[in-house]
């Protein structure tokens, strides 16, 4: 079996969640009510990020990108780990709930990766509209509503094969579907909680020399 990644970005490549950050920053008040409604999955992970980033005027994007470069801090041993995954030729796909603008400059320096699946952002309106281009295919729960935003177990079917061995790195409801795809989770935060809820086998982390621990134990068994 070859191994194949899938990460997360927010909260999981970074220290923290972008989009929590950036909320709490600019509309705290009114965000913090979504995420609530988010996280009891009273409204679909797609509802919710569409919602907040609805909260933001367009005027205010230099001030964005700006704020999420300043404080975005890159979890400890992430470079080590994209290294040795290039050095052993390990498909490496970073798979994002979160939004092009944030994610693709802060990955450019630790690049090429085999692909970055994430949501992008539409800046000519009044709000700041965000654009889902990874969406549900037919296998996926929220097919029907298209909830997921971008839809990593999709992204796994696409570009998976079967004699990989996924390898899925997260922390939070995005990642939950994803996880159950996988042969093995990296998991931190609240995807460990819902690991432990759904009997699903797991190794906890929280830098990536976790991680690479981990991964070494699978390549050089």
């Amino acid at each position: 079996m070859k191994p194949i990644i899938f990460c997360d970005f927010d909260g999981t490549i970074t220290a923290t969640d972008n989009i929590v950050s950036l909320m709490t920053h600019f509309v705290p008040e009114e965000s913090e009510k979504i995420a609530k409604a988010m996280m009891a999955q009273t409204i679909t992970f797609k509802e919710g990020v569409t919602a907040m980033f609805e909260l933001l005027s367009t005027t205010q994007k230099d001030d964005v990108i700006q704020y999420l470069l300043d404080t975005a801090v890159i979890r400890e041993g992430f470079g080590e780990f994209v290294h040795y995954a290039h050095e052993h030729a390990i498909p490496f796909y970073v798979v994002s709930g979160g939004v092009d603008f944030f994610i693709e400059p802060m990955l450019e320096k630790f690049g090429p990766f085999s692909g970055v699946y994430c949501n992008s952002a539409d800046f000519s309106e009044k709000q700041i509209t965000l654009i889902y281009p990874n969406s549900c295919d037919e296998e996926c729960a929220k097919y029907e509503s298209q909830g997921c935003g971008c839809c990593k177990p999709t992204v796994m079917r696409k570009v998976a094969h079967n004699d990989h061995f996924k390898i899925v790195i997260g922390d939070s409801i995005s990642d939950f579907e994803a996880a159950k795809q996988a042969d093995l989770v990296l998991a931190r935060d609240h995807l460990i909680t819902r690991c432990e809820d759904l009997h699903i086998s797991h190794k906890p982390f929280e830098t990536f020399y976790d991680c690479l621990e981990a991964i070494k134990e699978l390549v050089e068994a």
